[in-house]
C-alpha cells in the first residue's frame, strides 16, 4: 500500500489537485487499485452543485488518469518524468458521486509502445460503478 506521501513521491500533483488518497495494490507498469475518499470539503463542491454537491466528470477521469501515472511512473525508466493525457476514448459516467462515496479506482496497462501507452480504467464502490474510460497517456 502506498500513502499520499508515496504517491506525492512518484505523481507532480499536490492539493488540491491530488485526487487519490493511497494505492492498495501496484504492480510497476502493469496495473494498480488506488483509492478516493469523497468527502464534504472538497474545493469544487462549492460549485459544482451548491444544492446537490456531485463531483465532476472531469475529476474522476483525472483520478483514474493519476492511478495510471502512478503505475507508468512508478516504473525506474520513468522516475521524473510525467505523464500526460493523449485521449480519452469511450468513457461513460452511469452514477453520479457525493460526498461520502469511496471510490475505488482500477487503472491497468493494456498497450504501450515507447513512450505512448492506452489504459482501460474504472471507478466504482461495492455497489456500482461510476464511470468507466480508456485513456491514452504520453510520458516525457
Amino acid at each position: 500500500m502506498l500513502s499520499v506521501m508515496d504517491i506525492q513521491k512518484i505523481i507532480p500533483q499536490r492539493s488540491p489537485f491530488l485526487l487519490i488518497d493511497r494505492i492498495d495494490e501496484l504492480e510497476p507498469g502493469k496495473r494498480a487499485i488506488g483509492r478516493k475518499c469523497v468527502t464534504y470539503n472538497e474545493p469544487f463542491f462549492t460549485g459544482h452543485f451548491p444544492d446537490e454537491p456531485v463531483m465532476p466528470g472531469v475529476l474522476i477521469i483525472e483520478a483514474l488518469s493519476q492511478v495510471g501515472a502512478v503505475i507508468c511512473l512508478s516504473v525506474e525508466a520513468n522516475k521524473g518524468k510525467n505523464a500526460y493525457f493523449g485521449g480519452i476514448n469511450k468513457a461513460k459516467f452511469k452514477n453520479k458521486i457525493f460526498p461520502g462515496d469511496v471510490l475505488t479506482l482500477e487503472v491497468e496497462l493494456i498497450k504501450q509502445k515507447g513512450n505512448i501507452g492506452v489504459a482501460t480504467a474504472k471507478a466504482y464502490d461495492e455497489n456500482k460503478v461510476f464511470a468507466e474510460a480508456e485513456l491514452v497517456f504520453a510520458i516525457a
